[in-house]
């Protein structure tokens, strides 16, 4: 009968046709539900801008100017010469477009685009690490929520336990074995149950509000988390923490390569049009000029080596960082390893503690009904069979927490 109550309580749930979700889904909610999820779409399109505008780089630059200038006198001409036409005006205006075209830029353009790559990874893999901690935080809570229902399965099955023993003493009380106070013994041990039900079903709720925000979902009292599936710890360390390191290592060798493209030359190609008002009447008013111009500017080499001592201090602040991180994160994984091998015992032992008590407890019913036993020392046996079965279940519970977690530190 035992049997069947508790197989009528785990259907109970199924029955209330109630929402059912599984740990997955709730990661993958709580991302998507995540405000800072909407910087990746930012990140890339700032990310092709830059790259656009760096390309643009090599189309054809355009620069046009108009100006006008009153002067001295620049001829001190005599009459003869001012017959001739060599004298000057004292004001002159001018406009000239120029046109260049870049052959050669030592690298600057790809570099810079490279650099503007890697700054966009790097914003990637840190904005990655924060959603990573999502992760922890919604197991945190998935797993509180299954604990309380675990909690709540045992406390049911103590109730319905209390609820024969009641019975029993009732039918015992017509036959005058039991008396009232005996019943009252049975009926405070329910009262109690209920009281600790009670408790157990407003925390589950609260644990639920709280996952609900994350997920952006409300989720109610008739919400089911479904228990996931065992799962081994995996071997090779893939957190996000270690790829946002990679990525500022890569960002620091595209800055080191921009470095070195300053000391290269330019070559650019230019053409030129000008037109202007005649200051003599020698002198024709436009002019066409093309031609090459190489630039080769050597400024950067005085602070070449500071530059590249601050690269290399940043390198190797990276380079602490991620051993800080590997440490920590192997101390974490150790103590999660270990914890995994205390449950395992753990669990089996309490496999053996269940049946013992059970056996007590059984004995305890028929010494009860045969007058030997009193109903105090029944009900301390059934309570030891609750705490014995809740222990167990909540052990499992702590396992499966466990083993994702472990997971979650090895970067799942």
């Amino acid at each position: 009968m035992r049997k069947s109550i508790y197989i009528i309580i785990c259907m109970l749930p199924m029955l209330a046709q109630a929402q059912s979700l599984t740990l997955e889904e709730c990661k993958q909610m709580a991302h998507d539900n995540y405000p800072a999820v909407k910087q990746y779409d930012l990140i890339e399109l700032s990310r092709d801008y830059t790259l656009e505008n760096a390309q643009k780089a090599w189309l054809p630059q355009i620069s046009v100017s108009a100006n006008a200038m009153a002067f001295t006198n620049v001829l001190d001409a005599s009459p003869a010469m001012r017959q001739m036409g060599l004298n000057m005006k004292n004001w002159m205006a001018s406009g000239s477009v120029v046109i260049s075209q870049n052959l050669y830029d030592g690298g600057q353009i790809k570099s810079r685009k490279e650099v503007a790559s890697a700054e966009a990874n790097v914003r990637n893999q840190q904005l990655r690490v924060s959603l990573y901690e999502l992760n922890q935080r919604v197991e945190q809570l998935y797993f509180g929520v299954l604990m309380l229902d675990e909690r709540l399965k045992q406390t049911l099955l103590l109730q319905s336990d209390l609820d024969i023993a009641r019975k029993g003493i009732e039918s015992m009380m017509r036959g005058g074995v039991a008396n009232q106070s005996d019943w009252d013994a049975v009926r405070v041990e329910e009262v109690k149950a209920r009281q600790a039900f009670d408790a157990q079903q407003a925390s589950r709720t609260a644990y639920l509000k709280m996952l609900g925000i994350f997920v952006g979902r409300q989720l109610g009292e008739k919400t089911l988390l479904a228990i996931p599936p065992v799962k081994d710890a995996q071997r090779e360390n893939t957190r996000p923490e270690l790829q946002y390191y990679t990525a500022q290592g890569r960002l620091i060798e595209a800055q080191r390569r921009l470095l070195n493209t300053r000391l290269m030359p330019t070559l650019k190609v230019f053409g030129m049009g000008t037109y202007h008002t005649k200051v003599t009447d020698m002198m024709k008013n436009s002019l066409l000029a093309g031609g090459l111009t190489l630039n080769w500017n050597i400024g950067s080499l005085y602070t070449r080596r500071n530059d590249i001592r601050l690269l290399e201090a940043q390198s190797r602040q990276i380079d602490s960082q991620r051993e800080t991180f590997l440490f920590n994160n192997s101390l974490q994984e150790e103590n999660g390893s270990g914890n995994i091998d205390i449950l395992r015992r753990q669990i089996e032992q309490d496999e053996e503690i269940v049946r013992l008590r059970e056996n007590i407890r059984s004995k305890s019913e028929s010494k009860v009904r045969l007058g030997t036993e009193s109903v105090n020392e029944m009900l301390r046996d059934i309570n030891a069979v609750a705490q014995a079965r809740q222990q167990k279940a909540l052990h499992e519970i702590e396992l499966l927490r466990e083993l994702y977690a472990l997971n979650t530190i090895k970067g799942e």
